[in-house]
C-alpha cells in the first residue's frame, strides 16, 4: 500500500490505471456501503475503542494525555538522564516507497550493527513504512523478520490482478489484495503485538497514517494503545490499518473501517497514508513542548531521524507524446514534490523545537527497476544498498532538500 532511476516501482499498477482512463472513467456501477453522514464524521469513532486515532493537522487531547502518560511509564535504561539534565529523544519516520522499502529495511539493519542505532521514543510509518514500522518499533531483533519480508516477498503476494472491463463496469480496484492481507496476518500475530504492547508501556509511541476519502483527512493511529485495548478485536484492526496504509487507491481496494456516529454504524473508506503525507513525524496531533518538558517531569531534546525509501533526484528523460507516457511523467514528479514538501515541513518543526534533523534516502545512480512490481532480486539488492549505507556511519543529510550540508 520513484545509474538510471526506474520508473516507479508500483508502475504497472499505475499503467493500468491510466489503461483505464483512456477506455473511459464513467463506470456504471457503484458498489453499496454506509457512510458516516458529513455532519456526523467529526464523531465517528472505533467501537470499544474510541481514542485509538485522531486526525493530523489538528491538536487531540486524547493523544496528548496518552503522550505526557508516556514519560511516566519511561524506563532510565531505555532513555537515561543525561549530565545536563536532559533526556534526549530519537524520533524515526519511516516512508511509503512500495517494494523501495527494502532499502529501509536493509538501512536499519546496518544501523543496528554500528552499534548506534538508539531506542525509538516514537516511530511512524505510511504505506510501505507502516509495513516497516512495527518491527522498527520493537527494535533488532525483528531485523530478520524485516529482511525476510523485504527480499523474499514476489508481486503475487502482494496482489492477484483483477478483470479491468469488469472493474470498469462495477469495481473499486484494479487488483485483490487478499495476498497483502494474508502476509500482513502472518508476520503480525499475537506474539508481535504483545511486544509492541510491552513497548508502549514502557513509554513508546507507534503511529502509522492511513488517508480517509470521506472526511478527506490523514489519520494517525496509536498502534501501541489499539495493542494494550485488550480489545478481542485488537488484532484485527491492527492488521487492517498497516492493510489500509499500504493500499494505492483505485490500484488497491480501500480498506473500510467499522465507526460509531449519532448512535449508529457506518463505515469510513480509507487508503494509502500516501494520499495524505508520503512522511509525518508527529501530524500536528500534540505540542511539541510536552516532549521539551517531559509531560512535567524534566527538559527533553529531541533527534528525528527520516528513512526515505526512494530516491529524490531529477532525472531528464524524453516524455511520450501518449496518455500513459505522459501520465506517468507526472506521477513520478508530483511524488518526489510530495515528499520534498514533507521533508521541509519536518524540518521546520525541528527548527522550531530546537531538535536535531538527519535524513537518508536511496543514492542515486541506484537502479530500481525490475521485472515485476516486487521482484525479490532487486529488492534484495536495494536491502544490501541500505544495508552499506547504515554501515557508513551511517551518514545523515542533515539540511532539506536543496539545502543540503
Amino acid at each position: 500500500m520513484p545509474a538510471k532511476l526506474a520508473r516507479p516501482r508500483c508502475a504497472g499498477a499505475f499503467r493500468a490505471l491510466l489503461a483505464c482512463c483512456a477506455l473511459g472513467l464513467a463506470g456504471c456501477g457503484v458498489l453499496p456501503r454506509n457512510p458516516v453522514p458529513p455532519d456526523l464524521v467529526a464523531e465517528a469513532t472505533i467501537p470499544g475503542m474510541p481514542e485509538v486515532r485522531a486526525w493530523a493537522g489538528q491538536r487531540s487531547p486524547a493523544m496528548e494525555r496518552d503522550l505526557i502518560a508516556s514519560f511516566t511509564q519511561e524506563s532510565p535504561d531505555e532513555f537515561p538522564i543525561q549530565r545536563d539534565g536532559t533526556v534526549r529523544y530519537a524520533s524515526l519516520a519511516l516512508s511509503g516507497g512500495g517494494s523501495n522499502g527494502a532499502f529501509g529495511a536493509g538501512f536499519l539493519k546496518g544501523w543496528t550493527e554500528t552499534g548506534r542505532r538508539p531506542v525509538f521514543k516514537i516511530v511512524t510509518g505510511v504505506s510501505t513504512g507502516a509495513l516497516m514500522a512495527p518491527f522498527a518499533f520493537i527494535g533488532p531483533p525483528y531485523d530478520e523478520p524485516l529482511r525476510e519480508l523485504y527480499t523474499t516477498t514476489g508481486s503475487g503476494q502482494i496482489f492477484a490482478p483483477l478483470s479491468i472491463l469488469q472493474q470498469l463496469i462495477v469495481g473499486e480496484s484494479l487488483a485483490d489484495t487478499g495476498p497483502l492481507a494474508t502476509l500482513i496476518a502472518r508476520h503480525v500475530d499475537d506474539v508481535l503485538m504483545a511486544r509492541v504492547a510491552n513497548a508502549h508501556l514502557r513509554g513508546r509511541r507507534l503511529y502509522v497514517g492511513t488517508a480517509d476519502l470521506d472526511s478527506q483527512r490523514f489519520v494517525v493511529w496509536n498502534m501501541g494503545l489499539i495493542a494494550t485495548s485488550g480489545n478481542p478485536r485488537a488484532l484485527e484492526l491492527f492488521r487492517k490499518v498497516m492493510l489500509a496504509s499500504a493500499s494505492i487507491p483505485i490500484a488497491f481496494p480501500p480498506v473500510f473501517f467499522e465507526v460509531e456516529a449519532g448512535g449508529r454504524r457506518h463505515d469510513e473508506m480509507h487508503v494509502d497514508g500516501g494520499v495524505g503525507a508520503r512522511v509525518f513525524m508527529t501530524g500536528g496531533m500534540f505540542r511539541h513542548s510536552i516532549v521539551q518538558e517531559r509531560g512535567g517531569q524534566g527538559v527533553g531534546r529531541e533527534d528525528f531521524f527520516v528513512v526515505h525509501n526512494g530516491q529524490l533526484g531529477p532525472v531528464a528523460a524524453p516524455t511520450p507524446r501518449s496518455l500513459r507516457g505522459i501520465g506517468m511523467r507526472v506521477l513520478e514528479s508530483a511524488a518526489k514534490s510530495a515528499i520534498i514538501g514533507d521533508l521541509f515541513r519536518i524540518y521546520a518543526v525541528s527548527l522550531r523545537e530546537e531538535a536535531g534533523y538527519n535524513w537518508v534516502t536511496i543514492p542515486e545512480g541506484v537502479d530500481l527497476g525490475g521485472e515485476e512490481i516486487f521482484d525479490p532480486a532487486v529488492m534484495s539488492q536495494l536491502y544490501d544498498v541500505g544495508y552499506r549505507t547504515a554501515l557508513q556511519g551511517p551518514v545523515w543529510i542533515t539540511g532539506p532538500p536543496g539545502l543540503r550540508d
